[in-house]
């Protein structure tokens, strides 16, 4: 699929120079039209009988397993979740972690992370990664690890630097590892069997291109057993009757999802796997691109060679001037809370335009 067609696909780019997957990624027509079919399917059918239910429980197996494929993990280690926040809080209390248990994270972590962390009262300790060079992030998570360490709790690509953070080599420092997946999946290829993680998050919403409040978790197999069931839901129950969990990671899905957001992040992950591998090769190149241009106006926060993400700071001009002149503009991007950075986001649907027009507004 050429960036025509890719383009086309994504009604809200004729419009906008969208450059903010990193919150919510462009939806696709098809995506939207799948869900809406299936409401009125819903709307006129009822949502009762045999075949109802057949359809309902089918779509979310579709969906687990579509997931473990994009995430290169093994049938039945994919939950479904509503957000990477969800499978952070899971696997943090899964772990029985308590008052004073030492847990290693690092300075550049999302709220959705943080707060999971802060809520059982955790020794935490934080690598100060946020103005190092992604080459010597390893050594300095490293140096906070000790013989203690209950849990390493990260991202994979961070929210505000951009950061690809090395999370096989990290995994290699002995403790279990939780990687927030939420700017990773859908921007950059991901392997979590060959990365050795024991949990990794998945965000539908963002470069999966998903509604709202869809998303995953995967559990390791052989951490299935070992992670307690805290939040259970009928969807949990293989036996519902004597209240036998699922023996894999679906007896972690604590919400039950929307079917209609289940249909149309099924459509989403069709759409972008017509436009190919290539996709992610695709993006970082605009995202180098994004770097170049951006960089002739502004401080680049983001180092060459990461993922998808361009953080970047104005000298002497406020965000909420910067803020209006984007919308002004119809240019799409966001501030990063606390850093008085902007970031924009580049996808394999993102053209030299839409670069062209940042900049402008720039």
């Amino acid at each position: 699929m050429n960036l025509e067609a890719v383009r086309a696909g994504l009604p809200v780019l004729e419009r906008y120079a969208y450059l903010n997957a990193g919150t919510f990624g462009p939806l696709p027509a098809r995506t939207v039209e799948a869900m809406a079919a299936h409401q009125q399917e819903r709307l006129e059918e009822g949502r009762a009988g045999r075949s109802f239910f057949e359809s309902l429980m089918a779509s979310r197996e579709e969906l687990r397993s579509e997931l473990a494929v994009v995430i290169g993990a093994e049938r039945g280690s994919v939950a479904v979740m509503t957000s990477t926040t969800e499978g952070c809080n899971a696997v943090v209390a899964g772990l029985r972690l308590g008052a004073g248990d030492q847990v290693v994270t690092t300075d550049v972590e999302h709220p959705g992370l943080r707060g999971a962390l802060q809520a059982w009262d955790l020794d935490v300790r934080v690598a100060r990664v946020s103005r190092a060079r992604a080459a010597d992030a390893l050594e300095i998570i490293r140096r906070e690890v000790k013989p203690e360490t209950r849990l390493i709790a990260l991202s994979h690509v961070t929210w505000t630097t951009g950061q690809v953070v090395p999370i096989r080599e990290v995994g290699e420092l002995g403790p279990p590892l939780l990687v927030d997946g939420a700017q990773s999946v859908g921007a950059i290829p991901v392997d979590v069997t060959a990365l050795g993680c024991h949990f990794y998050t998945v965000s539908g919403q963002k470069w999966l291109l998903g509604p709202d409040a869809t998303g995953g978790l995967y559990v390791r197999p052989d951490w299935v057993e070992r992670l307690r069931l805290t939040y259970p839901s009928y969807v949990s129950w293989q036996d519902t009757a004597e209240l036998v969990p699922w023996p894999n990671a679906k007896r972690f899905e604590s919400v039950f999802t929307p079917t209609a957001s289940v249909v149309g992040l099924l459509e989403s992950l069709a759409f972008a796997r017509e436009v190919g591998e290539e996709r992610f090769a695709e993006a970082r190149a605009m995202a180098e691109r994004c770097r170049e241009l951006v960089g002739e106006k502004c401080a680049v926060v983001t180092e060459p060679g990461q993922a998808t993400l361009v953080s970047f700071r104005l000298p002497d001009r406020p965000l909420a001037e910067l803020e209006a002149r984007m919308e002004e503009q119809r240019v799409v991007i966001r501030d990063l809370p606390g850093t008085g950075w902007a970031r924009a986001s580049c996808g394999f649907w993102t053209s030299e335009e839409d670069l062209e027009r940042l900049v402008a507004a720039l």
